[in-house]
Order: C-alpha cells, then sequence, then structure tokens
C-alpha cells in the first residue's frame, strides 16, 4: 500500500515514514502544501496523511481541492489542532478521519487501516443536485449560480434531503435527523420548513410524495 505523508515537521515526518515503512507501507514524504497537493493530483496513492498547518497551501485547501476535482483518496488529517470547530471543518472539506498530536501511533495505524478497508467511495464537499448547490463546510446554497440565504434549520433540512437525492423521505425521518430529540416539535414543522425552502427556491424544487414524504424534485 501506497501512502503520502505531508508534514512539515522534518523530525515527525521521518518518523513516521520509518514507523509505517516498517509495516510494509511504501511512504512518500513532503513537507510544504504546494508539493503535498501536487503529490496527492499524481501519485496513485491509498491513503494520504495530512497536516493541516502548512506552508504556501494549508490542509484545508489540500483536501478541499481534490474533492472538488474528483479525487476520493482517504485522507487522514494529523494534526495539533484540537478544537472541535477545527475538526468539523476539516471532516466538512472532505477528510475522512481527523487525529490530534500527540498521538498513539498504534490508534493511527489502526485508523489507516479502516479507510484503506474502506477504499475510496465518493464523498464530494460540496453537494449539487441540478442546479442547486449546497456547500455544508461554508454554509451557502446557490441555485442556477445566485446565493440563497437559509437559516440554519432550513439549510439542515435542505442539506439532508441532498444528501438523499434519489429517494423519498419521510416527515418522520426528517423530524429524526434535523430537529433534536429532547425538542417537542410539532410534525407540522416540516411543512412549515419546506414551505419557506420552496418560497426561497422555487416550488418545484421540493415535490411532496402524497402519504410518503418529499424528495428533490427534477
Amino acid at each position: 500500500m501506497r501512502l503520502l505523508v505531508v508534514e512539515d515537521e522534518a523530525r515527525l515526518g521521518a518518523a513516521l515514514k520509518r514507523g509505517l515503512a516498517a509495516e510494509g507501507f511504501a511512504v512518500d514524504v513532503v513537507t510544504d502544501g504546494r508539493a503535498g497537493l501536487e503529490y496527492a493530483r499524481h501519485g496513485d496513492y491509498d491513503a494520504v496523511v495530512l497536516d493541516i498547518m502548512l506552508p504556501f497551501v494549508s490542509g484545508y485547501t489540500i483536501v478541499r481541492t481534490l474533492r472538488e476535482e474528483g479525487n476520493w483518496v482517504p485522507v487522514l488529517m494529523l494534526t495539533a489542532k484540537d478544537g472541535e470547530h477545527d475538526e468539523a471543518d476539516a471532516l466538512d472539506y472532505g477528510a475522512d478521519d481527523y487525529l490530534t498530536k500527540p498521538f498513539s501511533y498504534v490508534v493511527l495505524l489502526a485508523r489507516l487501516r479502516a479507510l484503506l478497508r474502506r477504499g475510496a467511495p465518493e464523498r464530494p464537499a460540496v453537494l449539487e443536485v441540478g442546479d442547486l448547490r449546497l456547500d455544508p463546510a461554508n454554509r451557502e446554497v446557490t441555485r442556477g449560480g445566485e446565493p440563497v440565504p437559509l437559516t440554519p434549520r432550513e439549510f439542515t433540512v435542505l442539506e439532508y434531503l441532498v444528501r438523499n437525492p434519489t429517494r423519498v423521505v419521510s416527515k418522520t425521518e426528517l423530524l429524526d435527523h434535523v430537529w433534536d430529540a429532547a425538542e417537542e416539535t410539532d410534525p407540522n414543522a416540516v411543512e412549515v420548513y419546506v414551505g419557506y425552502l420552496r418560497r426561497k427556491l422555487g416550488r418545484e424544487v421540493i415535490r411532496t410524495v402524497r402519504g410518503v414524504g418529499y424528495r428533490l424534485g427534477s
């Protein structure tokens, strides 16, 4: 298995290369983001271990660029940034896993093996259905290239529908996935928010399937 390690701390990069090579991996190490992006684009790797804070190009930019270009190589972020928002941003930009420094080498190996077992299915950073484009990381929606401002709840309802574009989603499923289970939510809330979205996006965007639920229009 061939791995790319993008790490600007030279000693850590060398240690990772030695350790991973001892486990049977073929490992390339680069020390800046610009080189990391080029290697990841053209190197045919089975997985990438990627720092966030890198010279020239950040790890966030690398993973997002790869996903936008249709490159689904599994990416594990290995970083000193340990905030929950940092982790959320990395996953939203298209990373598959996140591990903070200092880290357990045993856990790093286990997570890499898990990524390699799963392979590289498509996990686009930006979701597109027809002329509707939804960016989870930046919480932005456009239709036909025009921005559509949404409230947080409207965005979450739409995101769930966009992530399930080929099937009908029931009201109960939307309630379960969008509203907090601890909230006392009127089931009619789903209809209310679908109505808000139709007014902003156009009635044809979300179709009602009577007695079943909703699906994105075609």
